[in-house]
């Protein structure tokens, strides 16, 4: 039996002229996501003002969106310049373990991140005393080492797997679902282990979400000031939104099966590339205090001498 040793991904577009543009679409997109996204770390690591646990959660989302877009966006634009759109079998199990590592990761942070929103409107005396830095550092710290083990754990399984082809990827970028179709031998373990990871991590996490803000919607109903609970309802509208949008295309993308669909391409962007994107302005570049310690640290730099 042949096996593979390099695979072809089927791209976006044959088309040159749509490359081309797709290509200029990208390259912004990705320079946008950089800039918001690396931008958060510094203000928020250099203004005492935001040395608070919701910023310290936003500072580790913003640095992994960064690399998670940076995991998938430049092998988009080599693919889109490129001829010949091949990936060798290491840098494409290599992509696999980033994007499970990286998705799984997002996943509990913002979970963190609401259940942070929970304590903070919920229970305000007990804040500081429940969200203090140790519990902080190791819910971080515990929603890495998840997405670490999750991203091995189910590519070291689809590893075991025989490719003898065909080697052509129906997509722009190497994920277990399409990579899973290929394989020759019986993918009943890396099935299983994908499956068993939505169920446990994604429903996991997601009731932590839903309680979360469950709990805060109750909370802010009761709040007699108007201000106050439209302020809670417009922060956790947006929130949501980014939420749904990031659970709804991983869950269906990976508990369905594959068959190489614009669908499914469709809902790999929306969690890998958009998500990213957008996740600074919801999170961070909208917020008023985020907005003041930007314009301090850019007003200290001005003031350094050259």
């Amino acid at each position: 039996m042949t096996t593979v040793t390099v695979f072809v991904l089927l791209g976006l577009s044959n088309n040159p002229q749509v490359q081309a543009l797709l290509f200029v679409l990208f390259l912004v997109i990705y320079l946008l996501t950089l800039l918001g996204n690396l931008l958060m770390v510094p203000v928020i690591s250099t203004d005492s003002h935001l040395h608070t646990p919701m910023y310290f959660f936003l500072r580790h989302l913003s640095f992994l969106d960064a690399f998670y877009s940076s995991i998938i966006v430049p092998k988009l634009l080599e693919n889109l310049l490129s001829k010949e759109k091949t990936v060798s079998f290491l840098e494409c199990f290599t992509q696999i373990s980033l994007v499970i590592f990286s998705g799984a990761t997002e996943a509990c942070l913002l979970s963190v991140m609401a259940y942070d929103r929970f304590q903070a409107v919920c229970h305000l005396l007990l804040y500081v005393v429940v969200m203090n830095r140790r519990v902080c550092a190791g819910l971080v710290g515990s929603s890495w080492a998840i997405g670490i083990g999750t991203g091995l754990i189910n590519t070291l399984l689809l590893a075991q797997q025989h490719f003898c082809g065909p080697n052509v990827i129906r997509s722009f970028a190497c994920e277990l679902p399409p990579v899973l179709l290929l394989t020759c031998s019986d993918p009943c373990a890396s099935i299983a282990s994908i499956l068993t990871t939505m169920s446990v991590l994604g429903l996991g996490t997601l009731v932590v979400l839903l309680g979360s803000y469950s709990c805060i919607i109750t909370t802010a109903l009761r709040i007699n000031s108007a201000t106050g609970r439209n302020k809670i309802f417009s922060t956790c509208s947006s929130h949501f939104l980014m939420v749904t949008i990031f659970y709804t295309s991983g869950v269906l993308r990976y508990m369905i099966p594959a068959s190489g669909s614009a669908l499914e391409q469709v809902l790999s962007m929306q969690y890998s590339v958009i998500t990213p994107l957008l996740n600074p302005l919801i999170y961070s570049l909208k917020n008023q205090e985020v907005k003041v310690a930007l314009r301090r640290m850019l007003a200290r730099k001005s003031r350094l001498p050259l």
